[in-house]
């Protein structure tokens, strides 16, 4: 074996052990949490850390911006909540429908737009989700302004009293961790290999006899169907859902959650979403606008983190290496 090449493999087996220290670190930091940080808020970080990451999946990995993916996540927490109000469903099938609903919607938003490129495709995705706004604002079931509310939480598998908060916080991490796994597997994969070739470069995969328009429709599903579960368990964790989770600025926030924490990365979009749901919530009892202040911070981290934090921190320890 060559020097460069026994170089290359220390290299790729350095990576990979610094990859399980900091996912096991990560892990033991997140089964501790709930016992110093308030459950609620930290599921509420966990959901759209799950939100950002799908969201991740489409721009970071195929290229495509939607400014529509609200639009899922929102649909399956009206889907979520009315399935285990009205209809009664355990919990973990009310969320997995949330899932399904979120998918189905993501294949007919997605087929009408993935044959646009550029801010084409970012415009039909906004005219859709926002077109499905006034649907969820006129129908009955969703109740229009007042939005589904007294969710019931339930129980596991007729088990885990999810009424619990620390009970259900688990659980919560349980469904984010199997999220995060899924998109690591997708990415990771001969089709994210694709995905990953029609974003550097669509002509060049086309002309090797991919089909670059069936790939993307399928990456929006899954995307489509991780931000609806996302959704799904936001909505029994606050046990509502209204109509925050369809208009436009939760699309804007989550992908101002993404580009703060690295477009690219699988640790940025988590890491961005605890940093804007930590300042939307520890920031809400001062004076001066959360918004405004939020929007200058990003402005800052913009400038000085081009790459998001996780994407500095990365390319730093490239760098020492």
């Amino acid at each position: 074996m060559s020097l460069a090449a026994r170089q290359r493999g220390a290299a790729a087996e350095g990576r990979s052990g610094f990859n399980t220290l900091l996912v096991a670190a990560t892990l033991l930091a997140a089964l501790a949490a709930p016992f110093i940080i308030y459950p609620v808020f930290l599921m509420n970080v966990l959901c759209f850390a799950l939100f950002a990451s799908a969201f991740n999946l489409l721009i970071g990995f195929v290229g495509l911006l939607s400014f529509g993916h609200a639009a899922f996540f929102g649909a399956a927490a009206y889907v979520t909540a009315h399935a285990a109000k009205v209809w009664g469903l355990p919990t973990e099938l009310a969320i997995l429908l949330g899932a399904l609903a979120a998918a189905a919607l993501g294949f007919v938003v997605g087929f009408l737009a993935i044959r646009r490129q550029g801010i084409y495709f970012s415009m039909i995705t906004l005219a859709l989700a926002q077109m499905f706004y006034f649907i969820c604002l006129e129908v009955p079931f969703t109740h229009g302004e007042d939005g589904i509310q007294g969710v019931p939480r339930g129980t596991l598998f007729g088990i885990v009293n999810l009424d619990n908060n620390l009970a259900f916080y688990f659980v919560v991490l349980a469904i984010v961790a199997a999220g995060h796994l899924a998109i690591w597997r997708i990415v990771n994969s001969p089709f994210g290999n694709i995905l990953k070739a029609i974003r550097d470069n669509e002509p060049r995969a086309i002309s090797l006899g991919y089909n670059a328009d069936s790939y993307k429709l399928r990456a929006f599903v899954l995307s489509a169907g991780l931000a609806g579960l996302a959704g799904g368990t936001n909505a029994i964790v606050f046990q509502l859902a209204t109509l925050t989770g369809v208009q436009w600025q939760s699309s804007g926030e989550v992908i101002l959650m993404t580009l703060l924490g690295g477009i690219g990365t699988l640790a940025g979009p988590p890491i961005g979403a605890a940093i804007t749901v930590g300042l939307q919530t520890y920031l809400a009892a001062i004076d001066f606008p959360v918004t405004v202040l939020i929007g200058l911070i990003f402005v800052v981290c913009v400038l000085l983190f081009r790459r998001g934090v996780a994407g500095e921190i990365l390319a730093y320890i490239r760098k020492r290496k």
